[in-house]
């Protein structure tokens, strides 16, 4: 017989425990717009989140697509800037952020999914009043940090074992498109949820130390520190800042991955040594 037939089969035993564990338990995937990369990657993403359907788990799919969004306004000659991080937002700006993931990223991750057997049903946390925001900050424009999530409609497709695939905008209280960052989307609904993990698919590895090594686990208080002393820096801060109110807000545990490396999620759900830094309070 095949060995590679009977690795897989050795794979698929050694993963029972996982698999049982996770049966039923709800996991809000990040999917970035560096982890997207090209079709083939999109399509190996795709699978993955169909398995974990497949056996018993409730993915719910948020999603981000600045590389795209940074293309068509190129496109369109429309300048932008950004401030601490996040994206300024005019009118315009809005517009053209809205068109691009709602219409084009969305719809393709959804595409691909089903392409690989899922039922994915794609909204914006506009849809069913999913994501209330307010103004993150006057100098930003049109951008909202959640401060109401309501997650029925979520449910509801997970009840029918469809998939969750969200566009990260939001409803503001005057009615306006509010364009919400990805990583903090997801660490809201996920909380809305009581979700088991909160999966942060970036382009590295994990948090890693002040040596460069990855931290595979860590606790909230190891979080604040390796802030503070500056070894967790530049785009890692907003990621474990998300981690670290997806935890306050119920979730059990977050984990940083990188989204570029094959099956990251399975490896990180389904194999004992998991990928990238688990966070988690102290137990």
């Amino acid at each position: 017989m095949n060995r590679d037939w009977i690795a897989a089969a050795r794979t698929l035993n050694e993963a029972l425990p996982n698999l049982q564990r996770y049966d039923g338990a709800t996991v809000v995937v990040k999917f970035g717009g560096n982890a997207m990369g090209d079709a083939e990657a999109m399509a190996s993403f795709a699978r993955d989140i169909v398995l974990m359907r497949q056996v018993g788990v409730n993915p719910v799919v948020v999603h981000g697509g600045g590389p795209m969004i940074n293309s068509m306004l190129d496109r369109l000659a429309i300048e932008s800037s950004f401030v601490r991080g996040k994206r300024v937002t005019d009118q315009a700006t809005v517009e053209v952020v809205e068109m691009v993931l709602s219409g084009l990223v969305n719809k393709r991750i959804v595409q691909a999914i089903n392409a690989e057997g899922g039922r994915a049903a794609g909204l914006s946390g506009k849809d069913a009043n999913l994501m209330i925001c307010d103004r993150a900050a006057p100098e930003l424009g049109f951008v909202g940090d959640p401060s109401e999530v309501n997650p029925d409609i979520l449910q509801t497709l997970m009840d029918a074992e469809m998939i969750p695939v969200i566009a990260p905008l939001g409803l503001g209280r005057d009615g306006a498109t509010l364009n919400v960052n990805g990583d903090t989307a997801a660490g809201a609904i996920a909380a809305s949820l009581g979700a088991d993990r909160l999966l942060l698919l970036t382009d590295v590895p994990g948090v890693k130390n002040a040596e460069g090594a990855v931290l595979t686990e860590m606790t909230p208080e190891q979080i604040v520190e390796l802030t503070d002393a500056g070894v967790i820096a530049g785009g890692m801060i907003p990621k474990t800042e998300t981690a670290l109110r997806a935890i306050e807000g119920g979730v059990r545990a977050v984990v940083i991955l990188d989204g570029t490396a094959p099956n990251a999620c399975l490896l990180e759900l389904f194999t004992d040594p998991g990928a990238g830094s688990l966070i988690r309070p102290k137990r």
